[in-house]
């Protein structure tokens, strides 16, 4: 028996299996990334606490002598324990490595793959159905997330995606469709770019925000950023069904069918879901990067074909 394998049964320390499984839940838990294990990363001490470690296997710790150097270095058991699950996930293709996260991201963090986000609903017992609809990033949803946010905009765009095939589902389809989702609700800082409400739920997984397709989805309308908008719900159906559009400077355009709703119609208390965007000068909330704003020619199209002048 090595001796950090005996400091581990010394110590009464979980096994590996049931810290891989932890790491799992914890990684879904915090949307689908979770820093390195250094000392004082709170992540280590709320994996820690899931086991009810005590503080004598909190701090327990290795020693390792450096007989060139003349030195011994001490390292935390539970560091290491840490580490080895999750190198064992990295193995089994269940989470990326920092060194590899950071290549795609910049930020040396472990991340959920797709198939380490499916164990994570199998551990948690939640459908398979639900995860196009859960905020929780992978490595995979990710590089369409890059992807989509850094190609260089068009000179002449077409908003439809002519190769779309509305009935063929696949892993891929379903990937970048997420990956679509993530980069739209993430370039508006997850909020509506019509009324600017931004807000999520209590427990702070979910954004109430949505990712819209200008050119339908169901028309195939592309899953790129030029024929997207983000919006909550209510001007999300707003927009799909023709009160309102953009003009090419993103001002907003309401429908002359405004003056026709019944008294009381259109309001909640004193506030109208419409009205004070009525004037010509008010614009839409854009993402910073100028590149990735919404393209003219999906515009024309919305503006030609949903909205009712």
């Amino acid at each position: 028996m090595s001796y950090e394998s005996e400091l581990l049964k010394l110590y009464k320390m979980p096994i590996r299996k049931e810290v891989e499984k932890a790491l799992i839940i914890s990684l879904y838990n915090h949307s689908g990334i979770i820093k390195e294990f250094g000392s004082g990363e709170e992540i280590v001490d709320e994996i820690a606490s899931s086991f009810s470690l005590n503080e004598k296997q909190r701090e327990a710790y290795l020693e390792t002598v450096y007989r060139k150097e003349n030195r011994v270095k001490k390292s935390y058991l539970w560091h290491r324990l840490l580490f080895r699950a999750a190198d064992s996930l990295a193995n089994q293709n269940l989470v990326t490595r920092p060194t590899v996260t950071f290549r795609l991201t910049n930020n040396k963090e472990w991340m959920l793959t797709e198939k380490g986000f499916d164990v994570a609903l199998k551990h948690l017992k939640i459908p398979k159905t639900e995860k196009d609809f859960l905020p929780i990033k992978s490595y995979e949803v990710q590089k369409v997330v890059k992807k989509l946010k850094t190609i260089s905009r068009p000179r002449v765009y077409n908003p439809f995606d002519e190769e779309k095939k509305t009935q063929l589902i696949t892993i891929e389809s379903k990937i970048r469709k997420r990956g679509f989702r993530f980069a739209i609700v993430e370039a508006y800082d997850y909020k509506c770019a019509f009324c600017g409400m931004k807000i999520n739920s209590p427990d702070a997984k979910t954004w109430e925000v949505e990712a819209v397709h200008i050119v339908p989805h169901r028309l195939r309308g592309k899953d790129d950023m030029w024929n997207g908008l983000a919006l909550c719900r209510l001007h999300h159906w707003a927009f799909d069904v023709g009160w309102f559009t953009l003009l090419d400077d993103y001002s907003v355009r309401i429908s002359s069918k405004i003056n026709f709703l019944p008294i009381g119609a259109g309001k909640f208390g004193e506030s109208h879901f419409l009205e004070s965007f009525i004037k010509e000068e008010s614009k839409i909330f854009l993402p910073k990067e100028k590149e990735i704003c919404p393209h003219k020619n999906s515009l024309c199209w919305h503006r030609e074909n949903i909205f009712y002048k």
